[in-house]
């Protein structure tokens, strides 16, 4: 190599003036300057995120889920080629997806073996699954999408959930995407909220019917079940099925568009409003609240924008709406919430789910 930019003060002391001068002139203070760690970091974050994305596609954890295992044993389970095996599964170990042994075997950490493993019901992998088919590839053209303000992901550009359904293979991805992107705030939606006051609920845009599932099972008085559109019906009725809850809970087909809300005490609207410009927004609440009996509870959730505007998750999430949809965005709580009250509910408050989402509550009174 050469020497060329090596500077001739050993000591870096005439180099050190001389950017000391130039931050001077400049403007910039000295201890304004840092390292470019976090730019870098940033920038080849995208790198990390197709690791994983990758070792879920390959089922990396679930086959670790039975215990540990050998580089050798772990190159031919998952069906590598060795010559990158042992950098990959190191690179996993590296991000703390993955734990080495003494003995040089893999293991899960305690996360990815509650959550990446498909056979346990906690799995999420859908999520990232559908981020790898569908989000990876559309986030190649962010770029574009903010410098004409239009979608670029097909189907869901213009709303066509139907089109998106007729491609059996394309549906299943979508759907178990949106049951493992709900799963935890079904959870804690189950946990929080007092629904020892309600006997029903129905949760709107239901998918596999994720969210009716996880609070019906934590609460045994509750009947209700989801409504969708009647190419997911099937799904639906598996999915309960599966959970032992057919008794309990019952598909409603329908369009929310077209078609009336059914009547429940609660109503759920998880992941749907950021999925429509403003005016459509407002339409829904409207129909959920003309549904809601007096007294009546009406509960949307989406990755809401913090009030300051500086974390980052649910401002991305408002670009992915941009790349997704024709007029989504993302929103906060305050906006939600003044929605709602446009529209007739009387009372809302504003509730932390612990993931990546919050719920705007509101209260319907006589």
């Amino acid at each position: 190599m050469g020497n060329e930019h090596i500077p001739t003060d050993l000591s870096g002391a005439s180099l050190g003036n001389e950017r000391r001068s130039h931050l001077r002139e400049s403007g910039v203070a000295q201890a304004d300057v840092t390292s470019p760690d976090h730019i870098l970091n940033v920038g080849y974050a995208f790198w990390k995120a197709k690791a994983l994305l990758s070792a879920v596609e390959l089922d990396v954890f679930t086959e670790l889920a039975g215990g540990p295992l050998d580089l050798e044993t772990m190159t031919t389970r998952i069906g590598l080629h060795p010559r990158s095996a042992r950098d990959f599964f190191d690179a996993l170990v590296s991000l703390r997806l993955l734990r080495r042994n003494a003995d040089g075997s893999y293991a899960n950490q305690r996360d990815t073996d509650l959550y990446l493993d498909r056979r346990k019901r906690t799995y999420i992998g859908g999520l990232l699954q559908h981020l790898n088919a569908r989000h990876y590839q559309n986030w190649s053209l962010l770029t574009r999408a903010l410098q004409t303000g239009e979608p670029q992901s097909g189907a869901l550009a213009t709303g066509s959930y139907p089109a998106l359904y007729a491609d059996n293979l394309a549906q299943k991805m979508f759907l178990s995407g949106m049951t493992a992107g709900s799963l935890l705030a079904a959870q804690a939606l189950a946990a929080k909220f007092p629904w020892k006051d309600f006997r029903t609920v129905i949760d709107i845009g239901t998918a596999q019917g994720c969210v009716p599932v996880e609070i019906a099972r934590t609460h045994l008085h509750l009947t209700g079940g989801g409504f969708d559109l009647p190419q997911v019906e099937s799904a639906f009725t598996s999915y309960v099925n599966e959970h032992g809850l057919s008794e309990r809970l019952r598909f409603y087909p329908g369009d929310f568009f077209v078609d009336r809300l059914p009547v429940a005490d609660v109503l759920v609207m998880g992941r749907i409003l950021h999925n429509w410009d403003l005016p459509t927004k407002k339409l829904l609440l409207t129909k959920a609240w003309h549904a809601l009996p007096d007294g009546g509870v009406a509960i949307i959730y989406d990755p809401l924008i913090d009030e300051d505007r500086l974390q980052p998750h649910g401002l991305l999430s408002s670009l992915n709406m941009l790349i997704e949809t024709i007029g989504g965005f993302e929103y906060t709580g305050t906006e939600c919430a003044g929605w709602m009250q446009e529209v007739g509910f009387h009372e809302t408050r504003i509730e932390l789910l612990g993931d990546v989402h919050s719920a705007v509550i509101g209260i319907k009174k006589a």
